[in-house]
Order: C-alpha cells, then structure tokens, then sequence
C-alpha cells in the first residue's frame, strides 16, 4: 500500500510532471507472472524511473549501502527505498552472493518482477560494461524470461558524485523478453553462464546505444578512483 501511495500519489506524480519521462516497448512487460528485467545502470535514479513508467511493481536487490547512509540524505534515501519494497545485499562475495541469489529466487517464486544491473555497480562514464554471470545462474534456477533494458540519460540527471538530480528528461526502451530455457540444468557450467550474460549484454547494448567496454565497470570505477 506505501509503495502504491508513493507511486501514485505523493512522488510519482511530481516526478512525471517534472523529468518527463518517456518509455517505448512498455508492451513487452508481461501483465502477470515472475520475469527479470536487466538494465544498464548510468545512475543512482534508475531504480526510480524504470519503477515509474511501469504499471506493475519491481523489486530491485540494491546494495546494502543505500540503507546505512547519514545524515538527511542517508535518511530520505533509505525511506524511499523502503517505500519501494527495494531488498538490501551484501555484495562482498562469497555467501553474500549466495544470499544474494537465494532472495532474487524468493521475489520470483512469488511472481515478482526483479531488477537486476547485470554490470554489478553504476558505470563511470556512460559506457555500458562487462555483465556479472550471477543473472544467468538466477535465470536458469528460476526458469523465467529476461527482458532487456536500457536507461536512456540518467547518467544526465544524477551522475556518480553529484549529491542532486539535474532536471533533464529521461528515457526508458524495454526490450523483447528472451528465453533461456533451452539452457536448463547447465546451471554450473560456467561457460553457459558467460554465454547467456553476455547475450543479455548484447541485447541490451543494442537498446542503449552505449559503448561498449569489455571488463567490469567495478574496475574502471577503481581506476578512476570512484
């Protein structure tokens, strides 16, 4: 019920009002039944505007450090995503990973929708990276679709380090759903996991129009010291 009053009442509206969001291929988002959306990931506000232009609810697994922030900020932030139903990781490794798979395989096995940023963190410099295998293992054990999408300008709005949004319209361009059934029971090979993410990569590549750099965005955010 928060999340519907949020949405729809106190937030969405303004939101829609001010950044204009538009959206092409909403008719690829099934009406009922689990799937994984996959998108590129430019900024901190994807997880707000893929959820707005969508009827149905999406539950995203966001890292653990949006729920321990300070201050008014940390605050604000942790409200909303609480608000939106948003479940916290640990994206350590190791048995956090396996946590972390086994509360995505819960959201589908209720017939959620999950979003899933394949590349793991937000890309430095609106390139789109190297996808994390741990999607394909969640595909193949959940036996459901993928639909591919790309944030279009986010990275516009609220870029890494920048404390406040910029007002500038945003798009969203979902993608058709892809079928990975004929992979099952290949959940441990790693080679079939490499395979199905960088397809879902390549999908989402096409919708985004990004560059593409082939190593994990972790990596050049180290390297560039974020």
């Amino acid at each position: 019920m928060f999340y519907w009053l949020v949405k729809n009442l106190i937030l969405g509206p303004l939101l829609l009002r001010v950044f204009r969001p538009w959206v092409r291929g909403i008719e690829n988002i099934p009406t009922t039944g689990a799937a994984i959306l996959a998108s590129n990931h430019l900024s901190f506000v994807d997880s707000i505007f893929l959820p707005l232009v969508l009827r149905r609810p999406v539950v995203f697994l966001a890292k653990a450090e949006y729920f321990t922030g300070r201050g008014l900020k940390g605050w604000l932030v942790r409200q909303f995503f609480l608000a939106a139903g948003q479940l916290p990781i640990d994206r350590s490794g190791g048995k956090a990973s396996e946590d972390s798979l086994n509360t995505g395989l819960a959201v589908l096995n209720e017939g959620k929708l999950l979003g899933i940023y394949p590349e793991g963190t937000r890309s430095p410099d609106a390139k789109l990276y190297r996808g994390r295998t741990g999607i394909a293992r969640m595909v193949l054990e959940a036996n459901v679709p993928v639909i591919p999408v790309a944030m279009i300008d986010t990275e516009k709005v609220m870029p890494i380090g920048k404390p406040m949004p910029t007002v500038k319209r945003v798009g969203v361009v979902i993608g058709q759903p892809l079928d990975f059934s004929r992979f099952h029971g290949y959940e441990g090979d790693r080679f079939v996991l490499r395979a199905i993410t960088d397809e879902i990569m390549f999908e989402i590549l096409a919708l985004s129009g990004q560059e593409y750099a082939d190593e994990y965005a972790s990596s050049a955010r180290a390297r560039a010291g974020q």
